[in-house]
């Protein structure tokens, strides 16, 4: 009875761990997020923007803002909608992204970038992007609610 009972009590302590590390997960939830972004850039370039996450059924103000640095010129307009994963409240959202990558854009042009927060959350974005911008730079944004 001493084995059965020492098997028993690991079996339900490995399914405690197992609920444990589940429920940590299924508590994180994810949105969808819209905003534009105008920037401008001569090696070292800015931006800035708002729009809208929507999380649990309220939407929430964004300010976007932002700041690039590597061969970058041009100006331009895009328009980013998307999901924002691995939140459990919409302040999670908030805070700094950061990106390296490369493209450009004479008239019109697409963007898919995904980027991660240190709180963890995850945006998953396409975008649509208007002007003239050519880049191969660092860059970093930040999302506020407002």
């Amino acid at each position: 009875m001493n084995i059965s009972s020492r098997v028993r009590s690991v079996a339900v302590a490995a399914i405690a761990v197992a609920g444990v590390g589940f429920a940590s997960a299924a508590h994180a939830d994810s949105g969808t997020i819209r905003f534009s972004v105008y920037k401008a850039a001569f090696f070292v370039g800015g931006s800035g923007g708002e729009g809208t996450l929507t999380f649990h059924g309220r939407r929430y103000p964004i300010s976007i803002g932002g700041v690039s640095g590597g061969l970058a010129f041009g100006v331009s307009k895009t328009y980013f909608q998307g999901t924002v994963r691995h939140i459990r409240r919409a302040r999670d959202v908030a805070g700094v992204y950061g990106a390296a990558g490369g493209g450009g854009a004479v008239g019109k042009g697409a963007q898919v970038i995904v980027m991660t927060n240190d709180k963890g959350a995850e945006l998953q974005l396409t975008g649509r992007q208007v002007g003239l911008q050519v880049n191969a730079d660092l860059s970093g944004m930040s999302i506020s609610l407002r």
